[in-house]
């Protein structure tokens, strides 16, 4: 009797579940679909930060820029189905990208250093130009910098220097490299491929040159920060190590603006780059040094958090993004 009473318990209950299994589902999409609505509007934070010895660290996510590629902007002297395989390799739509924009904030104790400033008000329609929003939302205010390092002048490395028409870092000084400065501001420029940027340039850089100090390769731009020529991106074009209680980093500036076209093939064109083959010779001596000193790096185009590491891998370097490395 009770094994009878058992299998007519179970047939009952089955019936009950399969009932219930047809009604779940409606109750489930109403749920998904009126109960918990999407949020799109809501982004993420747009700032990830670190400590490197005593120095904080914060990279600031200043928008992204979606659109077709990397063909041709990267890799226009190889043949499209390569640079579109090569993407594929690594998980990686072949014919779209996404471009992003990462200024860097150093607290180094005694001062608040912002590394490049964004697209500014000329990229906000497209979801661009956020620096300042991002710098507020990290916990400072633009007022608090005290200084703007300016890796090289194109424009999405200058533009958020100039709110309407007031400098948006109102207490800070500012610094870049001298031979940028020279090959931004010739004449020369006039009627060449160069003459829009420089164009920004004298409309952003230069209100502020009483307030630059114009530095060359090894100077120092506050204790543990050092600029080193990296040039061939633009002429003057630098990069700057960050050294406290014993720890590196490297900031790379555009020295590799894709963190697999522009790392694992080093010696392909980049459209933005002024000198090619000098950019692609600057590209294997940064990134080889970083890969045999296991030095951390962050990338202005690198993806957002924009924090990592390379490795060689066949002609170039693999990035390898970082994870509790600032943590322990």
């Amino acid at each position: 009797m009770t094994n009878a009473f058992d299998r007519r318990s179970l047939f009952k209950l089955g019936a009950a579940a399969g009932t219930a299994a047809l009604v779940a589902p409606q109750i489930m999409t109403r749920a998904a679909f009126a109960d918990a609505p999407q949020r799109p509007e809501v982004g993420n934070a747009g700032f990830h930060r670190f400590n490197l010895g005593s120095f904080e660290v914060t990279v600031l996510l200043d928008g992204i820029r979606p659109g077709d590629g990397p063909y041709p902007t990267f890799g226009a002297d190889q043949k499209a189905e390569d640079v579109e395989a090569l993407m594929v390799e690594n998980f990686l739509p072949p014919k779209r990208m996404i471009n992003q924009f990462n200024p860097v904030l150093v607290n180094t104790g005694s001062e608040l250093v912002l590394f490049d400033t964004g697209m500014g008000p000329d990229g906000r329609q497209a979801g661009m130009g956020q620096l300042t929003r991002r710098i507020a939302d990290s916990g400072y205010s633009p007022a608090d910098i005290t200084t703007v390092v300016i890796t090289h002048m194109h424009g999405d490395h200058i533009n958020g220097l100039i709110e309407g028409d007031q400098p948006a870092f109102i207490g800070a000084r500012y610094v870049t490299g001298q031979t940028e400065w020279d090959f931004w501001t010739s004449p020369d420029r006039k009627g060449t491929p160069a003459e829009g940027n420089a164009k920004a340039v004298q409309a952003k850089v230069v209100p502020l040159k009483d307030k630059t100090t114009f530095i060359q390769d090894k100077a120092t731009v506050t204790p543990g920060i050092t600029a080193m020529a990296a040039p061939g991106h633009t002429p003057g074009h630098m990069v700057f190590m960050l050294e406290s209680q014993g720890r590196k980093l490297l900031l790379t500036a555009d020295t590799a603006n894709h963190f697999v076209a522009s790392l694992q093939r080093p010696d392909w064109e980049v459209s933005f780059d002024v000198d090619k083959a000098q950019a692609a010779a600057t590209r294997k001596t940064i990134f080889g040094m970083l890969a045999s000193e296991k030095m951390p790096f962050i990338g202005y185009h690198m993806p957002h958090p924009s924090v990592g590491y390379v490795e060689p891998l066949a002609e170039g370097f693999r990035f390898v993004p970082a994870t509790y490395q600032f943590q322990v």
